[in-house]
């Protein structure tokens, strides 16, 4: 089994958090800035009612300087498909945490409000 880099990694995280999975403090030691208050605003608030899981089909990445990762998504939700975007940074004891966090497109697995860094 191969390893997953940190944008696969955060992508199946941040998928499970927003979609109701896993509550959001599951990522509080792993972001910075307003990307948990995102996270916040995209998760669902209440009990899941879609009966299908979203599912991570793509993950990209690229590399805009040292220390950080612009990364892209492809979720899949049965025949209706969302796109994420998120950023993440790598601190000074190398670990890495997400700093925004957006995503587009429909979502019947949580919240339809979108968070977007200002």
């Amino acid at each position: 089994m191969r390893r997953l880099g940190p944008h696969e990694w955060f992508a199946q995280r941040i998928l499970a958090v927003v979609s109701g999975q896993r509550p959001v403090h599951s990522l509080l030691g792993l972001t910075v800035g307003e990307a948990y208050d995102q996270l916040v605003e995209l998760a669902p608030t209440g009990p899941l009612r879609e009966r299908l899981r979203p599912v991570l089909r793509h993950c990209g990445r690229f590399h805009p300087g040292p220390g950080v990762i612009e990364a892209f998504a492809r979720i899949a939700t049965g025949d209706r498909v969302s796109a994420m975007a998120f950023r993440l940074e790598q601190g000074a004891d190398q670990r890495w945490r997400c700093a925004a966090v957006e995503i587009r497109g429909p979502r019947p697995w949580g919240s339809s409000r979108v968070a977007v860094v200002s």
